[in-house]
């Protein structure tokens, strides 16, 4: 199963999904690695990286890269 059709399981389209996702882990899993301070930073860049990929994905259209976005922020775990 490709993460396209995880996320139309889950949602019913990518388009639904991805924007989920990206609450998710903007709301909820970003303070977490705040939180930590410094010992958090590396994690804080690598999620605002994943979180700035996605936007653009989706601004752009470009289906590939949403589902590879998908799927980093479906595994970013708090």
């Amino acid at each position: 199963m490709t993460a396209q059709d995880a996320a139309r399981q889950e949602s019913g389209s990518l388009g639904d999904a991805l924007p989920r996702e990206m609450t998710r882990v903007r709301d909820h899993v970003l303070p977490h690695y705040v939180e930590l301070g410094p010992v958090g930073i590396f994690g804080v860049t690598m999620i605002r990286k994943d979180l700035d990929d996605a936007a653009r994905a989706m601004a752009a259209g470009d289906l590939i890269e949403m589902i590879r976005c998908y799927k980093a922020l479906k595994e970013t775990q708090a």
